[in-house]
């Protein structure tokens, strides 16, 4: 959704009354659901817990080894941390009585050295891990961001078309930042819980059974409270990661057209929207905290009263001489031990549940197809003449009406081809097909007798480069720009580029010339010059098919002049199409198709057009004339 279009204000409900749901919330809420793709079924669910556990195997499957190797380091860690409790209860039993009785104290140095040495094994063990595991967590995380980015690229323009920018950064923000802090944090902590948790319910049946037994009591309803928190948290982390989504979403597109914004004074309304996209992502993490306020005091709770419990039951027994000291205290130390982990499983959850839905959102892109897939095997194209030919080619976008019904059109190489129609006469579509943004869904589109879809991309891109009114400048130098198709020209052919498209004087005149930054999108730069970088961007490239679309309305009547000047010399031997309103682009055209309704209904030269005093192309050239006078 665009946040610069201009949309029915709402109006003002009185007093008392709520507002109706503005149709910009609609959307917005639709963006979160076009994320997960459908409605989350059971059956939805099963299968997206399944693509995001291929994807996670993907990326562990490199440290299968290594990962290992760091669960042996948990292990001795926490072997080594549940050892000094027992220790304790050795030291009480074994070491104190030889002090009371002969004042040996050798027993209790024994023990006291053996607490030490578990002591530094456990922080040498947890000083691996953490090195460890940092590298392997970075690792991953780099392989994500290098997945992601390389997959978008890949992707078809029809796929950018629906899927907003904003979204695209959350997913390589937002979503990798969950899953960082389940890589920092979560592996740990539950393979220590899970090992905390089993190795004290061994020691505790081991150090005594009854007591044990008591202790253990409170599993079922620890199991039961833990199984609610993971079902409830696993909906409420999900929800919270598409209102994150949203704001993100949103924040993106309306900072992007900001221009627009401030000129149509729509600064309230997106304010509006904002905040109501914002409260939604407040309402889900306070959602989220409230079962955490209820998940982790109950935790405590249970672990206070059992510890109540077993201390009661052990005095008593220990009263009557049926466990010792040592053994009472073991378990109190123990029980801690045991309560702790729970509560690094809350935290665990929440990382996991809020990783978990990041994993949905980014297997999904990953597994997202291109709508125009590269050949199994595909045709090699040395050296393109350009002749491009259209048979019988129907095309429409999703769901909308053909765009071009039936489209017969054949451009011989070399020749410079001017469409002309009405807006919506199907002209940039034709041009996009001619680009292959997009397949037709009927007929075929051939350059030189091969069909593009036979052609590897890096083939199409270097034979056809299509130059549009809105031209993208990166950050960088103007040079950078200019051999942005070609990496690897010369600062002689870059110049030589710019002097051919009548761009090397007002380049010269930058503050640092051909090194001048064009800063943010080219904002440095007037829109002609734009125009102008782009076309010597273009000519460099030295395509075999030049598509321009529209590439001159951005230009003033100066710039214009000078540009169709040096287009004669550009279009020289190739094969150009141009799409243009201005007639005097046309002119320099060898042939005009008028489109009109996806269908050409007039195909000539400008002159023999113009000289029939009828037709389409007749009438926009009169009235070209007369808004000339």
């Amino acid at each position: 959704m665009s946040t610069t279009t201009g949309t029915t204000q709402p109006s003002t409900p009185p007093p008392g009354q709520p507002a109706t749901q503005p149709v910009e919330e609609q959307e917005w809420r639709g963006v979160a659901a076009d994320d997960l793709g459908e409605e989350l079924t059971h059956a939805t669910s099963v299968r997206l817990a399944d693509r995001s556990r291929r994807l996670l195997r993907s990326l562990l499957a490199p440290y299968g080894r290594a990962l290992k190797l760091l669960l042996l380091v948990v292990v001795v860690e926490n072997v080594a941390r549940l050892s000094i409790p027992y220790l304790v209860k050795e030291g009480i039993d074994r070491g104190i009585p030889p002090i009371r009785a002969t004042g040996d104290t050798g027993p209790l140095l024994w023990i006291v050295g053996l607490v030490l040495v578990a002591t530094l094994t456990q922080a040498i063990a947890r000083n691996r891990f953490l090195v460890s595991s940092g590298k392997i967590g970075q690792d991953i995380l780099f392989e994500i961001r290098r997945r992601i980015f390389r997959h978008f690229q890949a992707l078809s323009p029809a796929f950018h078309d629906r899927y907003t920018s904003g979204r695209v950064i959350s997913r390589q923000t937002s979503d990798v930042d969950a899953i960082y802090e389940m890589l920092e944090t979560g592996f740990d902590g539950l393979v220590t819980a899970a090992l905390t948790l089993v190795g004290t319910a061994i020691l505790l049946l081991v150090l005594d059974v009854k007591l044990g037994l008591v202790a253990l009591l409170c599993g079922p309803l620890l199991a039961w409270l833990t199984n609610w928190f993971r079902r409830s948290s696993a909906k409420s982390y999900r929800v919270t990661r598409e209102k994150v989504a949203l704001v993100i979403v949103h924040f993106v597109e309306s900072m992007g057209g900001i221009r627009a914004v401030q000129a149509f004074r729509r600064e309230p309304r997106n304010q509006e929207i904002f905040d109501d996209v914002n409260d939604q992502y407040r309402r889900a993490n306070l959602h989220a905290f409230r079962l955490v306020a209820w998940f982790m005091p109950g935790i405590k709770l249970i672990g206070n009263v059992t510890i109540g419990v077993v201390l009661l039951y052990g005095a008593y027994r220990a009263y009557h001489g049926d466990v010792t000291v040592g053994v009472l205290a073991a378990f109190l130390l123990y029980l801690r031990q045991f309560f702790e982990p729970m509560m690094e499983i809350s935290q665990f959850y929440n990382t996991f549940q809020s990783a978990s839905a990041a994993l949905e959102k980014l297997s999904g892109v990953l597994e997202e197809e291109p709508s125009v897939p590269e050949p199994a095997q595909p045709v090699p194209l040395s050296a393109p003449a350009g002749e491009l030919r259209f048979e019988h080619v129907r095309f429409a976008y999703v769901d909308d009406a053909p765009v071009l019904p039936d489209l017969e059109l054949t451009i011989p190489a070399g020749q410079t081809v001017a469409l002309v129609g009405t807006t919506g006469a199907g002209k940039t579509t034709l041009a996009k097909l001619a680009t292959r943004f997009y397949d037709p869904v009927d007929g075929r589109v051939l350059l030189d007798g091969v069909d593009l879809r036979e052609l590897s991309s890096q083939s199409l891109r270097e034979a056809v480069v299509m130059v549009t009114q809105e031209n993208y400048l990166f950050s960088g130098t103007v040079a950078d720009n200019i051999r942005f198709g070609r990496p690897e020209a010369t600062r002689e052919e870059v110049e030589a580029a710019a002097r051919a498209l009548g761009a090397h004087a007002f380049i010269s005149a930058l503050p640092q010339g051909y090194d001048t930054d064009v800063a943010n999108r080219g904002g440095r730069l007037s829109a002609g010059q734009r125009q102008l970088v782009a076309f010597a961007r273009a000519f460099l490239a030295d395509p075999a098919v030049l598509i321009l679309d529209e590439a001159t309305s951005s230009l003033d009547v100066p710039s214009e002049r000078m540009v169709q000047h040096a287009l004669r010399t550009v279009l020289a031997g190739r094969t150009a199409v141009i799409i243009a309103h201005r007639l005097s682009t046309v002119e320099i055209a060898d042939r005009v198709l008028v489109m009109e309704h996806g269908r050409i209904v007039e195909d000539g030269s400008p002159a023999q057009l113009i000289a029939g005093g009828e037709g389409r192309f007749s009438d926009l050239h009169q009235a070209w004339v007369d808004s000339l006078a």
